[in-house]
């Protein structure tokens, strides 16, 4: 299989925050937020792919900087790296204030994904080539993410192995 330039997965998305999309202290919805990035980057993960895809975990959202109605919101993802059958997606998320042009970075997020056949079933991705020096950057951190993850799903798994799904007014 051949490999793919990170560009190649790139989607950039820019919008506005509106009345409806703010909380009580007038910044974005985390939520808001969150299916946003979900959205954009499962575009990412089936630009690399070319296949259909799931969203297999949402790795980390870390929200840095207030977004509020002042702003514009960049959302700009690809894949950084991959797994035999996963993708790894980052995020990044860029506030604009419309009224200076000042931009900042308001959150970035990691999101893995998996591709999937037309029957459901995984099939293998092509590995990435980053060019630029952000993209280096977060391939040659990829395997250690990777790592962090496979922990994660274990506790995760133990976790839920633990848990009851008794209904709380059966207890």
């Amino acid at each position: 299989m051949e490999s793919k330039f990170s560009k190649e997965s790139r989607v950039v998305r820019t919008s506005r925050v509106f009345p409806n999309d703010v909380n009580n202290h007038n910044t974005l919805f985390g939520g808001k937020l969150m299916s946003d990035v979900d959205m954009i980057a499962s575009i990412s993960a089936e630009r690399h792919s070319r296949s259909g895809s799931v969203t297999a975990s949402t790795d980390s959202v870390d929200f840095l900087s207030p977004i509020t109605q002042d702003d514009a919101v960049c959302f700009e993802s690809f894949v950084t790296w991959t797994g035999r059958t996963s993708m790894e997606v980052f995020v990044k998320i860029i506030a604009e204030d419309l009224k200076t042009g000042k931009r900042r970075i308001a959150a970035t997020a990691f999101l893995t994904f998996v591709a999937l056949d037309d029957k459901g079933n995984t099939i293998e991705v092509p590995k990435i080539i980053p060019e630029t020096d952000e993209e280096k950057k977060l391939y040659e951190t990829g395997i250690l993410r990777a790592e962090a993850r496979k922990i994660r799903r274990i506790k995760s798994n133990e976790l839920a192995n633990f848990l009851t799904t008794i209904k709380p007014w059966d207890r």
